[in-house]
This record gives structure tokens, C-alpha cells and sequence, in this order.
């Protein structure tokens, strides 16, 4: 894995500024790629290798020294030996598990360490930590307006982790920064194209669909984000609810539609039963009922099934007609 070729760059008189112009010039394309290094047992001998050299370059040094003449060439190579004992050890790091090493070379990017451990890489280089466990944040609750206009209040979990530590380190300034903000732009715009509730014929609400439209902010979130490396596992809506000044009014919506639906089951249960009984009535021959009795029947027995309070029977001791 390589870096990809230099962006265009603007050009005075035919020469480089060494500026990038256009869209695709803003960006630095890089891609993760191992860096050589060693393990445990090689780290182990580049810290033997750099106490022997201490060890050996002080001594030709106190060697020179006590010698009569002061040689400058023991002192020569007791100097470089101990500068190199030194130097060596300074590409060794200790990696804890979850734990990336990125290596720089004055500026370039050499590659990264996985393994954990203790580790040697190369010396004198700069090495900056990138973790890759799993992690999780709350976005803060938004406001916003759902498909049909109306506000609602929204928040949501993402889980993510950092797939690609060179896009991480160098791609974006702050890839923590960068996940939250564009978590929430993608929870915004996946809120806005729901309506809250009350969805019609092949449209998913926020309230009815929470599986689809998580699935949704998920899929949003991670192709916002794979610029800086991260890769979102799951996202999952935390908070829905509607705004505070149109709570109360979506409410009674609500209860209204709840009441209508009630209202509908009763009256429909209410028909089968008066239907039954004025059928066993007549199949039984218990009595026979002209029209004006059968509606005036029929108009009493949905008063009693339909009524809300209790009702309260007058008995006629006269005729109907009367």
C-alpha cells in the first residue's frame, strides 16, 4: 500500500506554487501499510546491543583517558559507540492491546505496528498512538423538522472504531471531532426525510420503523466518515419525541386517534352481536318483529353496547304503538 500521486497544484509561469487547488487537492490520500519492526525477541537484543554499546564506548573512554597521550581515536570511537547506544534504543516502544503504533521518519510516514507487545521499530522516528477499540457516543439531542414539517427532538448511539490509522492520524485534523460532528449531520438529514409518525403507503415513520431508520443512520454515518478511516458497526436511536410546543397538540392527535379506532372495534363488535341475537330470535320463533320493532330493537341494544355510562331501563307496560 502506497501514497497515492500529488495532488494538482497551482502553477505561476509554468512553476509549481506547491499549492493545491480544487476539491480533490484539500485532501491526503494515505493509506495504512506495515512498518517493519521487531518483536519481543528483537526488541530485547536492540536494548543488549544498546547497553553493550554504552558499556563499551565509556570504557574506551576512560581507556583513553588513563592512557598517556590522551589517543584521540579511542576517544573517537568511545563517543560514537555511546551516541549509538543511545540512538538504538530510541525506536523501542511497549503497545498495549487495542493500541496502534504510528511511525513517522521526519515527516514521512513509514507505516504502522499492530503488534503488541514490546516492540523495535526504527530509530530516531516519531511514533504517535492510534487506539482501535470499540467505541460508542451519544450525539446531543437535535431538533429538527420531520418529513411533514412538524419538530421533534432526536438523538442516537453510534458505535465505531478506527479501521484505517493513517487516514485517522493524517486524512482529517481530529477524527474524534470529525465522527461526532458528521454523526449528528447524518442524524439530521436521516430525521428529515421520515415523518414522525402517520406514515402513508411504502414510507417509513421514525416512530413505526426504529430497525429501518437506525439501519439508515448507520449506513449515512459511515459513508461520511470513511474519509477519516473509521468504519461505524451500529447506530441506534436513543431519543424521539416531539418538540415541547407541539407535544401537547400531537397528544390529543393521538388520543383522538386512539379514541376512533376504540370506538370503530366497539361498533363493529356491537353490529355482530345485535345481528346474532335478532337471528336467534327469528330462528327460534321466540318473537316475530315487524320493521318499526326490529329497528327500535336494534337501536336500544346499541345504545346499551355503545354507551359509554351505564344505562338505566324503562319498562313499558303498554303497547309499543302507545
Amino acid at each position: 500500500m502506497t501514497e497515492s500521486a500529488a495532488p494538482p497544484q497551482e502553477s505561476v509561469g509554468g512553476e509549481p506554487t506547491g499549492r493545491p487547488v480544487g476539491h480533490d487537492g484539500t485532501r491526503v490520500d494515505v493509506t495504512e501499510r506495515p512498518a517493519w519492526s521487531l518483536g519481543a525477541g528483537g526488541a530485547a537484543a536492540v536494548i543488549a546491543l544498546s547497553i553493550v554499546l554504552l558499556l563499551g564506548g565509556t570504557g574506551l573512554v576512560v581507556a583513553a583517558a588513563a592512557e598517556a597521550g590522551n589517543p584521540a581515536v579511542l576517544i573517537t570511537l568511545g563517543v560514537l559507540a555511546f551516541l549509538a547506544g543511545v540512538l538504538v534504543p530510541t525506536g523501542v516502544a511497549v503497545i498495549n492491546p487495542g493500541e496502534t503504533v504510528v511511525v513517522q521518519f521526519f515527516g514521512r510516514y513509514l507505516g504502522t505496528v499492530r503488534t503488541t507487545g514490546l516492540v523495535a521499530t526504527v530509530p530516531l522516528s516519531t511514533r504517535r498512538r492510534v487506539s482501535v477499540r470499540v467505541r460508542n457516543f451519544e450525539t446531543s439531542e437535535l431538533k429538527v423538522n420531520d418529513a411533514d414539517g412538524n419538530p421533534i427532538n432526536i438523538a442516537a448511539i453510534v458505535v465505531w472504531q478506527v479501521a484505517d490509522t493513517a487516514k485517522a492520524s493524517f486524512a482529517v485534523e481530529d477524527y474524534d471531532d470529525f465522527v461526532v460532528v458528521q454523526a449528528e449531520s447524518a442524524l439530521r438529514h436521516v430525521a428529515m426525510s421520515h415523518p414522525y409518525d402517520d406514515a402513508e403507503a411504502g414510507e417509513e415513520s421514525l416512530r413505526g420503523a426504529t430497525e429501518v431508520v437506525s439501519a439508515e443512520i448507520a449506513a449515512e454515518v459511515a459513508e461520511r466518515v470513511v474519509v477519516a478511516g473509521v468504519e461505524v458497526i451500529e447506530a441506534r436511536i436513543s431519543n424521539l419525541a416531539y418538540a415541547p410546543e407541539i407535544a401537547q397538540a400531537m397528544l390529543q392527535r393521538q388520543q383522538a386517534g386512539a379514541i376512533i379506532a376504540a370506538r370503530s372495534r366497539i361498533v363493529e363488535g356491537a353490529v355482530s352481536m345485535v345481528e346474532d341475537a335478532l337471528s336467534r330470535l327469528e330462528a327460534e320463533d321466540i318473537v316475530t318483529l315487524d320493521d318499526e320493532r326490529r329497528a327500535t330493537m336494534v337501536s336500544n341494544l346499541l345504545v346499551v353496547l355503545c354507551g359509554d355510562s351505564r344505562v338505566t331501563p324503562v319498562v313499558n307496560t303498554g303497547s309499543l304503538y302507545q
